[in-house]
C-alpha cells in the first residue's frame, strides 16, 4: 500500500496512483471527511483512458495516519505540496473538491506553481464561506458556528441530516440509491473524530480571496446551482472572476456532492479542461 511521509512532521499519508505514468497527470484534493473514494467515477475512467490519477488521504482521513496536529491550512497544503514532490509530478492538473479547493490555492501561493500547469475548483469553498471583510456575502459567522457545534455533539446525526441536501436528492435527474447514501455517511464516520472536527473549524474560518488573484494558469471552476454547502455567488463564481484566467461551468439541479450525482459529466469536462491545455 503505498505512503510518504508528510514533510510537515513525518506522518504516513496513504495515496493512490491508478493510470500510466507516463500520462497527462490529474492531482485529485478531497473534501473534508472524504478520502480518495470521493473521485470513483472520475478516476477510473480517466485512468482507463490514459490518464495518471493521483489522489491522497489527507491526514486523520481514510487510511492516512491520525494525528493530533497539522490540521491548518498551511500544513495541510505542505502535505499536498510534499505528494507532488515525492512522486515527482510535473505539468499537473489539480483538481480540488470543497475544502480540497482552498488547499489547492493555499499550495501553489506558498509553494509555486513550477510543478503545476492549470486547476480545476469543483463545488469548491474557495474563496470563502463566511461573511468577512473581504466576503460581505458570506454566511453569518454566528450560523457557522452554531452548525460546528451540532457536528461536534453529533457527528453521524450531522452527516445523517445533511446527506439529501449534500447529494441535491429531490432535484431532477439526481438518483442515489439508499445504499450508495449510507455508504457516504460511513466513510465520513471513519474520518477521525479529532480530524473531523479540525477540518471543520478551518472550513468556517478560511479566506483566500486576497491569494486567487496569484493563480497564473487557466482555472476551471465547476460549481452547481443548489450547492448549499458553498452557495455558487459566495464561492464558485467568485472564484472565476478573481483570478486572472477562470472559465465558470455551473450545473443545473446540482448539489455539493456532484461528483457522485454529475459523474460523468464532470469527467467528460475535466478531461476536455486537461487536453485543451496540454
Amino acid at each position: 500500500m503505498p505512503y510518504f511521509e508528510s514533510p510537515v512532521d513525518g506522518v504516513r499519508l496513504h495515496y493512490v496512483d491508478y493510470g500510466p505514468a507516463a500520462g497527462p497527470v490529474i492531482v485529485f484534493v478531497n473534501s473534508a471527511w472524504l478520502g480518495t473514494e470521493l473521485w470513483e467515477f472520475q478516476m477510473l475512467p480517466l485512468a482507463a483512458a490514459g490518464y495518471r490519477c493521483v489522489s491522497m488521504d489527507r491526514r486523520g482521513h481514510g487510511r492516512s495516519d491520525d494525528v493530533w496536529g497539522g490540521f491548518g491550512l498551511d500544513s495541510l497544503a505542505d502535505d499536498l505540496r510534499g505528494l507532488l514532490d515525492h512522486l515527482g509530478l510535473r505539468e499537473v492538473t489539480m483538481v480540488g473538491h470543497s475544502l480540497g479547493s482552498v488547499e489547492v490555492v493555499r499550495c501553489l501561493t506558498r509553494h509555486g506553481d513550477d510543478r503545476v500547469a492549470r486547476v480545476a475548483l469543483v463545488s469548491g469553498i474557495a474563496p470563502g464561506v463566511v461573511r468577512t471583510a473581504d466576503n460581505p456575502d458570506g454566511v453569518d459567522p454566528a450560523d457557522a458556528r452554531a452548525a460546528n457545534e451540532v457536528h461536534r455533539r453529533d457527528r453521524a446525526g450531522y452527516y445523517e441530516d445533511g446527506a439529501d441536501q449534500f447529494f441535491g436528492i429531490g432535484l431532477p435527474g439526481i438518483e442515489v440509491s439508499p445504499a450508495f447514501r449510507r455508504h457516504i455517511i460511513d466513510r465520513c464516520l471513519a474520518t477521525t473524530p479529532h480530524a473531523s472536527i479540525a477540518v471543520q473549524d478551518l472550513a468556517v474560518a478560511v479566506d483566500v480571496t486576497a491569494e486567487m488573484p496569484k493563480l497564473r494558469m487557466p482555472v476551471l471552476v465547476v460549481h452547481g446551482t443548489h450547492d448549499f454547502s458553498a452557495p455558487l455567488d459566495v464561492t464558485g463564481a467568485r472564484s472565476a472572476r478573481l483570478v486572472p484566467d477562470g472559465t465558470l461551468k455551473v450545473y443545473e439541479n446540482a448539489g455539493h456532492g456532484l461528483p457522485f450525482t454529475h459523474g460523468e459529466r464532470l469527467t467528460a469536462d475535466l478531461r476536455a479542461f486537461v487536453d485543451g491545455g496540454a
